[in-house]
């Protein structure tokens, strides 16, 4: 279930939700992990056809990238694990879910992420890592590390296509999330690769998944972690890697 702290503050994140579906050409079988990186390539070709100008905004962005950043985060992410493990006929209708945001996208489900704390105090949580999950200076599920690429996935995502920047204590809240202890955790690492239908180079995609459990305190960060739900985190989101799940386990 999708986390439920929602509601339009000052503070939030907002996003479209659009459930979509490609037709099976042939006969298609979805490993674990690996349809995200099937359904993309053929989202692309079949938007390069039809709409070329929806595929040159989704896949290849041109707006002014927030400084520090080479290019722009991509104003999407798939969701698709509904898909591992299943097979589909030709003909069949292959369903997979796209979380979008740009506010430009008004035909789909809207959905916005209270970026305020939560009154009640948040002392221990389990985040779920659900797909493959890369944290830059990181090798492992480190709060700091994880914290600060939420908040700043988060941010540049509202700079270039919603509410703005945050406007909020960047390198405060980042000193207080280094003090939030890592107290277990259970991942293990995925190993997959893609090809680039561009160059036919061969890319690692691959990352850890599993759990891990957080002790401090996290009130504040609490929603960036359910943001996360929809954001992903770390890199290559796009493909529908660093998807998290956040459960509140003690809060007072």
């Amino acid at each position: 279930m999708a986390p439920s702290s929602f509601s339009k503050v000052d503070l939030r994140f907002g996003l479209f939700v659009a459930q979509l579906r490609l037709v099976a050409r042939s006969p298609i079988f979805f490993g674990t992990h690996g349809a995200a990186n099937l359904i993309r390539g053929q989202f692309g070709r079949e938007l390069f056809v039809e709409r070329p100008e929806l595929y040159q905004h989704l896949f290849a962005p041109t707006s002014a990238a927030p400084s520090g950043l080479k290019d722009p985060p991509r104003p999407y992410v798939l969701r698709t694990r509904n898909l591992d493990g299943l097979s589909f006929r030709a003909g069949e209708e292959v369903p997979f879910t796209v979380h979008l945001f740009d506010h430009a996208w008004v035909e789909a489900e809207r959905v916005i992420v209270n970026l305020n704390p939560p009154e009640e105090a948040v002392s221990r949580v389990k985040v779920e890592f659900l797909t493959p999950t890369e944290l830059k200076g990181s090798d492992g599920a480190d709060f700091g590390v994880l914290f600060a690429r939420l908040r700043d996935r988060i941010s540049s995502l509202r700079a270039l296509y919603g509410e703005g920047p945050l406007e909020i204590d960047f390198r405060g809240m980042g000193d207080r999330a280094r003090q939030v202890r890592l107290i277990e955790q259970s991942l293990k690492q995925v190993d997959r690769n893609r090809t680039s239908r561009a160059s036919g180079d061969s890319h690692p995609i691959g990352g850890f998944i599993g759990e891990a459990i957080y002790e401090g305190d996290l009130s504040e960060f609490l929603p960036y972690l359910e943001a996360g739900f929809w954001t992903g985190v770390g890199r290559q989101t796009v493909w529908g890697k660093g998807e998290i799940r956040t459960t509140v386990l003690q809060s007072q």
